[in-house]
């Protein structure tokens, strides 16, 4: 019953080893000499704003945008789009404010900058949470690569984790960034590739007579083409207005206080160039994650008229297998397979009825039947893993990486693979690389020892990359029970981002706000988000303006109430 996973040919195997040899050789050639800290953490200020761009990028579209994004668009459909369409804005007013400010102030964190507009306890405690956040984030990011390992070679999870990990953390501490930067321009030029090849392959598998319009039409039939709801109800989590609203204080906290973010920017040559590298995004992440989300829609079409799995995480599959009573694994698996067949007539009966003028709402509405068929032996599957497993079943994850190596031949799937490593290698080195640049230079270098050789916080940096990949290590190992991993990064964000955001904010808009209201205002943003989430039922895109309002509004009412000292060196 496990047949149709597939498995990896030699052709697979080549494509794949020439390219992790390629990149990895690549990667330790362009990040050899650095000698001082500034050359480890800012590539020595010396990049040009393409490709700190495709940096910014590749660090933000992680493994997980193939995996998790996918997944999300087969099960849910092309909704998850709206959480894009705030980014461009927010990059606008990101070059406008933020990023002369971080330029100008020669820092080398964001951070730093607070301390000098406020006080070291907010710049503290602000880099103590993007520790915090992007440390958990990082696990899921490391998490959802590690199951395209698990599907292909047949590994434990944890094994996998441990070695895509190990192997990230030896890159980056020796390569520091101006290696990450140009590993991740060679890496985006792979994954354009990749998108492409999938849509592609996606497309030209279709039946004979079943044109990509009539895909087109059935992924609307259910819902999974609609990008854009209007509603106003703040507990629907993809609207129009929680994506404007809701996703642009989260990409304006992602890419203007992030530190793997601001990291890469801060590289440039110029402040023009750093901007430049900022607006290429707007121009360019929508339309990716457009292709992105459309292949997960045809992967949904295409297992209409080719067999899926019963389940697709293929290690549950086996697990039920050997654990349930052989006459009720094949009843459910009878019901399933009767259930798929179904469908399928149902989808040619509806492509028919449209091309030669037949009752269409009536072939319609027999497809959206055989549908709810189909979903109920489904949910009967997962229940049955449940039932083995005793904690909560979900595998949106595992859906691409099954498509991959069941459907891909003649070294495609080793090709698509080394996309998603390429994906992966890029997010954790830019990210692994800003949070040694955080404990370093907000906590060690500012606490610990203040005056060192840079020999000396080079040598600590790469123990702080070595740290960080071990916690990333262990957050992995339980991520895979918590969901769409593209939903649960961005939910940890969440959670941390828009109070980010807000301080940011009150330092950059509001010359009279003061030390004790960055501070207090940041303790009150973080404390609404977590009563909202905890309280209400309100989106997670949300908790960024909760967050960004609330430390707005309370910094200004302490500033107005009790004011306390200015920070040192203002007016």
């Amino acid at each position: 019953m496990t047949a149709g996973f597939g498995a990896l040919s030699r052709a697979d195997w080549v494509v794949l080893a020439v390219y992790l040899v390629a990149i990895v050789s690549f990667g330790l050639w362009m990040g050899r000499g650095n000698r001082r800290v500034d050359d480890f953490f800012l590539a020595g200020r010396q990049m040009r704003w393409w490709a700190a761009g495709l940096s910014v990028m590749a660090t933000q579209v992680s493994a997980i945008t193939f995996v998790g994004t996918t997944g999300q668009a087969y099960t849910k459909g092309m909704s998850f789009l709206a959480f894009y369409l705030g980014l461009p804005f927010a990059m606008v007013i990101l070059s406008i404010t933020l990023v002369p400010f971080f330029y100008r102030a020669g820092v080398f964190t964001a951070y730093e900058y607070l301390e000098r507009r406020f006080d070291a306890r907010t710049r503290t405690l602000t880099s103590l949470l993007f520790l915090l956040s992007r440390g958990l984030a990082l696990g899921v990011t490391l998490y959802a690569p590690s199951l395209v390992l698990s599907v292909v070679l047949g590994w434990s999870e944890t094994a996998t984790i441990l070695l895509m990990g190990g192997a990230t953390i030896l890159y980056v501490v020796y390569g520091g960034n101006r290696s990450v930067i140009w590993t991740d321009v060679v890496q985006m030029g792979l994954i354009w590739v990749g998108i492409f090849i999938c849509v592609g392959v996606a497309i030209t598998r279709l039946p004979d007579g079943f044109a990509l319009r009539d895909a087109l039409a059935l992924a609307q039939t259910t819902g999974r083409l609609e990008t854009m709801d209007p509603s106003l109800d703040p507990t629907r989590p993809y609207t129009v207005w929680s994506g404007l609203f809701g996703g642009m204080f989260l990409a304006m906290a992602y890419f203007g206080c992030d530190q793997s973010q601001v990291q890469r920017y801060l590289s440039g040559r110029s402040l023009t160039e750093s901007r430049l590298s900022l607006l290429f995004n707007a121009f360019l992440k929508v339309p990716m994650q457009f292709l992105i989300l459309l292949t997960g829609v045809l992967v949904f079409v295409f297992f209409h008229f080719h067999a899926p799995p019963l389940l697709w995480n293929r290690a549950e599959l086996v697990r039920v297998e050997r654990a349930v009573p052989p006459a009720e694994l094949q009843r459910v698996q009878s019901v399933f397979e009767a259930a798929h067949l179904e469908r399928r007539a149902a989808a040619e009966a509806f492509a028919l009825a449209r091309h030669d003028g037949g009752d269409e709402s009536a072939a319609r509405e027999g497809y959206l039947a055989a549908g709810r068929r189909l979903d109920e032996a489904e949910a009967e599957a997962r229940r049955l893993a449940e039932s083995v497993s005793g904690e909560p079943y979900n595998d949106t994850n595992y859906i691409f990486p099954t498509f991959i190596v069941s459907q891909l031949s003649g070294g495609l799937a080793g090709l698509i693979i080394a996309v998603i490593f390429a994906a992966a290698m890029s997010s954790l080195s830019g990210e692994f690389n800003s949070l040694a640049t955080a404990s370093l230079v907000d906590f060690y270098r500012r606490y610990v020892r203040t005056t060192a050789s840079d020999g000396h916080y080079l040598a600590v940096s790469r123990l702080f990359t070595a740290f960080w990949g071990v916690f990333a290590c262990l957050v992995a190992l339980e991520a895979g029970r918590l969901g769409s991993a593209i939903e649960v990064v961005n939910k940890f964000g969440s959670y941390f981002y828009g109070s980010i955001l807000g301080v940011f904010g009150l330092a950059v808009l509001t010359p009279s706000a003061r030390p004790r209201g960055a501070f207090y205002g940041l303790l009150a943003g973080m404390t609404a988000v977590f009563v909202v989430s905890q309280l209400t039922a309100v989106a997670f895109l949300w908790y960024n303006v909760v967050g960004a309002v609330t430390v707005f509004l309370v910094g200004l009412a302490i500033t107005a109430v009790a004011p306390g000292p200015r920070p040192a060196g203002t007016r």
